[in-house]
């Protein structure tokens, strides 16, 4: 029999507020060991140490604070939820081509769950949009899940997939950024001179060294990974449902895949926001409605 994936992630509901805790904690322990161990003492130093010093905490900073910011989006950013009555104006699968008509809903106002042209979630009991999915950890259908991240105790979805995707970026480069900064003083351990410091601030420099490099390599793989299928334009659940499709019908090319995750402004790119225009003129950003190929949809019928 095979195992159930799905049944393990929900027993990590349980750890809620946990994995939070977790990150702010290694949040912690990396301030100690970079600005109030490290580099801080430093900047009484003068010269070029103080100056070095100062450039290294002023982009830990900048990074530290992107990275919070992206992180705490993405956990309190609904990822997208399917609206009351919603209805289809298309068949996902045929697009334009071949729209929905109101005979194929019944007179009382009920689904029929039968019909291929209607997607619909027997466990929400509600339609589903184009590229949504059920979650069975939150309960609920999400618009454009990619998948539930216990990280953030929320789904990655059209509402937060950017947010998401931030994170990860700015995360890889703090880490690096730590990594980099510390790596002197990890050589140092190894050394047989003596090291400066207390047995307190000389462990946490060890331990904060070792668990952002841990994290930069991890987060990079990870990285990598979701740069593919934004370059796609798909979700983690979709490259495993379509990975024996030749085609993909949302891939619009690489800029408007791009675009409808990060919208058009690009002074927007790299903060987990919209601008106003970009939500107005893009219904793919609120998870709707998606562009897909028109010779696709044409050979479908």
């Amino acid at each position: 029999m095979a195992w159930n994936v799905f049944k393990f992630c929900t027993a990590l509901r349980g750890l809620g507020s946990i994995m939070i805790l977790l990150v702010l904690g290694v949040v912690a322990v990396t301030y100690y060991a970079v600005v109030l161990t490290n580099y801080a003492p430093a900047l009484t130093d003068g010269g070029v140490d103080a100056i070095f010093a100062f450039l290294i905490l002023l982009l830990f900073h900048l990074l530290l604070g992107m990275l919070l910011w992206s992180y705490f989006s993405v956990i309190f950013t609904d990822p997208g939820s399917v609206p009351q009555n919603w209805r289809p104006k298309i068949d996902e699968e045929r697009g334009e081509v071949d729209p929905l008509n109101e005979s194929e809903f019944s007179g009382s106002n009920q689904l029929d769950p039968s019909n291929p042209r209607i997607r619909y979630c027997r466990k929400c009991n509600q339609l589903k949009p184009p590229r949504s999915h059920h979650c069975s950890i939150c309960g609920r259908c999400v618009l454009k899940m990619d998948h539930h991240c216990v990280w953030v105790v929320n789904c990655v979805g059209a509402m937060n997939y950017k947010s998401f995707l931030l994170f990860l970026f700015y995360t890889f480069l703090e880490t690096s950024l730590v990594t980099v900064s510390l790596l002197e003083h990890f050589i140092e351990f190894f050394s047989d001179g003596e090291i400066p410091g207390t047995p307190g601030t000389l462990a946490t420099t060890f331990l904060a060294f070792v668990l952002n490099f841990a994290f930069a390599l991890s987060v990079l793989g990870f990285l990598i990974m979701h740069i593919s299928l934004v370059a796609a334009n798909t979700t983690t659940i979709e490259a495993y449902e379509k990975k024996t499709t030749p085609r993909w019908r949302y891939d619009l090319g690489r800029k408007r895949n791009f675009e409808q995750v990060f919208g058009t402004d690009k002074r927007y790119w790299f903060i987990p926001a919209y601008s106003d225009e970009d939500l107005r003129k893009m219904p793919a950003l609120q998870g709707l409605e998606y562009p897909s190929k028109p010779d696709l949809d044409s050979e479908d019928l």
